[in-house]
């Protein structure tokens, strides 16, 4: 499928995540450990705010993360406080730039891994229930798009913990008017500059991993010299599709059927479950 991390905190170069960690998303791409694919070689992208009222910024391309020589400059030039970044790996949709995550709306970027299985039958219905303002707004032919869309229909601006609840159940109650018994598998990340808001969800309950970064003040206290810790401050967070370096005590995954939301250096954590609208 896909790999993806978000990150908010102190200010960071992005090739400290994306380049200079052990198990960075750029050796992701190539050897990713937990992904349903080893090799994420459809395209990537990243977005960042330079402020988080700043409509954010995006770069997306079709090429293989690994050979994409721009992002390296990028990542190495570009320093924010919040970030998103994707890798893909594609699932009956084309490679091309408008089928990258990020998605973007507004000051809102969404990206996700897994799949609404079956969805060239599903595609029609799940797309005449997107707000028709927002229509126009479409770009490409992925279900992660329709997915995001759908999650703004039903309010993600506004309450973006509801919203998602929302977009999920009527994605599930569409699959099973098609009888598609499980039609969903998730991990998705929707952020507005700040806040983070990540969902693992899956209708079987078998969803792709994904994984948040434990406190950084308790890993400040274990590893004092460390300067990748050193660097983010004590209330940065990562959320990630699989950790970057297998320090002990810098991961805990995040359960089945549940949402992670950070703001201001706060983390909170609730049980997800589909909510009608």
């Amino acid at each position: 499928m896909c790999r993806w991390l978000a990150y908010t905190g102190n200010p960071l170069h992005l090739e400290t995540v994306l380049f200079n960690a052990k198990h960075s998303l750029i050796d992701q791409s190539l050897h990713s450990r937990l992904g349903q694919t080893t090799t994420n070689g459809d395209g990537f992208g990243i977005g960042w705010y330079g402020h988080p009222t700043d409509i954010p910024f995006r770069y997306r391309c079709i090429q293989p993360a690994w050979s994409d020589r721009n992002l390296r400059e990028a990542a190495r030039a570009i320093r924010s406080p919040l970030f998103v970044a994707h890798i893909r790996a594609a699932t009956g949709t084309p490679s091309q730039e408008t089928n990258c995550h990020p998605f973007r709306y507004g000051r809102w970027l969404f990206m996700h891994n897994g799949l609404i299985r079956n969805f060239p039958a599903l595609r029609r219905d799940l797309m005449m229930a997107i707000e028709p303002d927002l229509f126009s707004s479409i770009e490409g032919s992925t279900d992660s798009e329709v997915l995001f869309f759908l999650a703004l229909t039903f309010g993600l601006e506004l309450a973006p913990v509801t919203a998602l609840k929302r977009m999920v159940a009527f994605v599930e109650e569409t699959g099973r008017l098609h009888d598609v018994e499980q039609p969903l598998n998730m991990t998705v990340c929707a952020t507005d500059g700040e806040q983070i808001v990540a969902v693992r969800y899956s209708s079987e309950g078998q969803s792709r991993s994904l994984f948040h970064s434990t406190s950084f003040h308790h890993l400040h206290e274990l590893y004092p010299d460390d300067p990748r810790i050193a660097a983010v401050g004590e209330d940065a967070f990562l959320v990630l599709s699989e950790p970057l370096a297998d320090l002990p005590g810098w991961w805990e995954e995040i359960p089945e059927s549940t949402v992670v939301v950070a703001r201001g250096g706060e983390i909170e954590q609730f049980p997800f479950a589909p909510e009608a609208a």
